[in-house]
């Protein structure tokens, strides 16, 4: 009940606060998502990763994120053939079990949960399931209408691609930030993880119409919240990871489908109304799962 009371209702409390605020004013989600997108987020990035130390650590990380991305692809492409999944349906299927939010809730339950001592994981892996959200992600959504070359644009757009790379340059040259500059972006990258938090309760509040369609619901939520977590014990206990960069993992893969995917599934037409429905159904179901992973990791 501790970890309950501490760590997931004041998180659940701030998504609730951007619900609630979304059903009463009706605010543009996708404006201030781009704010937060090209202004708070590449400075949380820049500077979490500016003065973090890389290690194998980082890298583990992204075997990982590849290890799970491939993991998930492959068993929405055996369910398919299973259940005679039209490609659309499947499509949905893989952006709500493939990218989870590592993000909006994976970053702040980490930090809650395991200090900042993990947060440099966090905000690495996050950018990690960004850059993936804004290839494969964009690519599944859109593969009948140039998914490619959509993907690769959208990755050339996201700021934090370059914010992860001016942060390794600017670690490894003989040339310190200003104060100035550095205070400015710190002060930025302070006001993201409560943003993001905000931002989820009003993409789910922007949820407007549902599909329960249930065999398709449940295999995305078996995927993402059970399968997933699994896959994560088996990757550290085969790697015998350090304890700290093991629990990030645990946690990032027990995380429900990504807010961001349900926009994807309405600009280009993949099945909207199922991915809003896996998305809600798994965000529910994680107040429950995060929970009891979160007494067993601490």
């Amino acid at each position: 009940m501790g970890i309950f009371l501490n760590v997931i209702l004041p998180i659940i409390a701030v998504f609730g606060a951007g619900y609630i605020l979304q059903r009463i004013r009706l605010l543009d989600v996708k404006s201030i998502a781009s704010m937060s997108i090209y202004i708070f987020l590449p400075a949380l990035v820049f500077t979490q990763l500016y003065e973090a130390t890389f290690d194998k650590s980082y890298t583990i990380l992204l075997v990982f994120a590849f290890f799970l991305l491939i993991m998930m692809i492959l068993l929405n492409k055996i369910l398919r053939h299973i259940f005679k999944w039209s490609q659309s349906v499947e499509s949905a299927s893989i952006l709500t079990s493939a990218f989870m939010n590592a993000g909006n809730y994976g970053v702040p339950v980490i930090l809650f949960a395991i200090g900042d001592e993990a947060l440099p994981y966090a905000v690495f892996f996050m950018v990690i399931q960004t850059i993936f959200m804004n290839a494969f992600g964009v690519y599944y959504a859109s593969r009948d209408k140039s998914g490619y070359k959509r993907a690769l644009i959208t990755i050339l757009k996201l700021p934090a691609t370059y914010a992860v790379v001016f942060a390794f340059i600017l670690q490894n040259i003989a040339w310190e930030i200003p104060e100035s500059v550095y205070s400015t972006l710190s002060m930025l990258g302070g006001a993201a993880i409560p943003i993001m938090m905000v931002m989820l309760g009003m993409q789910l509040a922007s949820i407007t119409s549902i599909k329960f369609n249930w065999q398709v619901i449940i295999s995305g939520l078996s995927i993402r919240m059970i399968i997933s977590p699994l896959l994560a014990f088996g990757f550290i206990q085969l790697l015998h990871v350090d304890p700290v960069i093991g629990a990030v993992i645990l946690i990032v893969a027990a995380m429900p489908s990504a807010a961001t995917t349900t926009m994807y599934a309405i600009e280009f037409d993949t099945e909207p109304d199922l991915v809003s429905s896996i998305t809600l159904v798994t965000t529910l179901f994680s107040i429950i799962s995060v929970t009891l992973l979160l007494n067993v990791i601490t």
